[in-house]
């Protein structure tokens, strides 16, 4: 049976997956490899040399714009949305065990803004923002505040508005996985720990969240990656601070040269390292409880 001759039909399915896999991977690799040319290069092939001389200007911000500031800025935000989304995930997930009035209500609410589109979830942010600043300039004047008339200018910024409008997008994809984990989670774990001695705290520390842990991990992922490579909801909330897909953006319009693409395998290549380390913790963990 091992050594009959496949059917055509296989040959055609493989060649259409590896197809498929092309056009997914393809983009990607020509980027990583345009963006290695040398400081004559250009936008297409055939290539002009090979270095390291376009992401040296990222770095030097010998570029066009402040990519090293965007790059770090976007990162903090990001590890931000990824802790935040995971914590408030954890607990909306307990809290959601406990049946009360009006929760598949609220569960609506809360994913709502995954079906709105992402640019009308940025307008209304940044609107409501402009009416919080009208508010506080009219407390100032009003109250004759000092430092509101002379030094506020708006709330709009990375971790007011910008940081809200981010969870917007992750902390529903964070909260369909933690309902989903724990409309499986057996509660007799719990409830052994409990006959034990243990109390509520130790309960989850010990005995809840080693359990769920694995899937922590996933909802990490989604925060993180969902919220580096955010560009439509980020466009009319951050203020004067632009995260690194915002200058990505502007360097579309601007940049002729391969820095563009230097920048690009710079955002895929973070992404890719923070999975890959997030995999490997999920491995680890898994390897733990086999051996135990």
């Amino acid at each position: 049976m091992n050594g009959a001759p496949r059917p055509r039909s296989f040959y055609v399915l493989a060649a259409i997956f590896a197809l498929f896999v092309l056009f997914l991977y393809g983009p990607m690799i020509a980027i990583v490899v345009l963006s290695s040319q040398g400081p004559d290069g250009g936008l297409v092939f055939p290539m002009n040399g090979v270095s390291l001389h376009w992401f040296r200007m990222l770095w030097d911000d010998g570029g066009s714009v402040d990519i090293s500031e965007a790059f770090f800025r976007s990162f903090r935000l990001a590890l931000t949305v990824m802790v935040l989304t995971v914590v408030i995930s954890v607990l909306a997930g307990l809290a959601f065990r406990c049946r009360f009035p009006g929760a598949m209500l609220l569960l609506y609410v809360a994913i709502a803004s995954l079906i709105v589109p992402s640019i009308v979830v940025s307008l209304g942010i940044g609107f409501e923002f402009r009416l919080i600043d009208n508010a506080i300039k009219a407390l100032g004047t009003a109250w004759e505040i000092e430092s509101i008339q002379s030094g506020f200018v708006t709330a709009l910024g990375t971790f007011t508005s910008g940081l809200g409008a981010h969870l917007t997008w992750t902390l529903p994809f964070g909260l369909l996985i933690m309902f989903a984990v724990f409309n499986r989670f057996d509660p007799f774990y719990e409830e052994a720990a409990r006959d034990l001695g243990a109390s509520r705290w130790q309960t989850f520390v010990h005995v809840t969240l080693p359990i769920i842990a694995p899937f922590l991990i996933g909802v990490a992922v989604f925060g993180f990656t969902l919220s580096w490579d955010e560009l439509a909801r980020s466009s009319q909330v951050m203020g004067s601070d632009n995260t690194l897909p915002m200058q990505l953006a502007a360097l579309t319009t601007t940049v002729t040269t391969p820095e563009i693409y230097a920048l690009g395998s710079v955002t895929t290549g973070a992404s890719l390292l923070l999975v890959a380390v997030l995999l490997s913790v999920a491995f680890a963990i898994r390897r733990s409880r086999a051996r135990g």
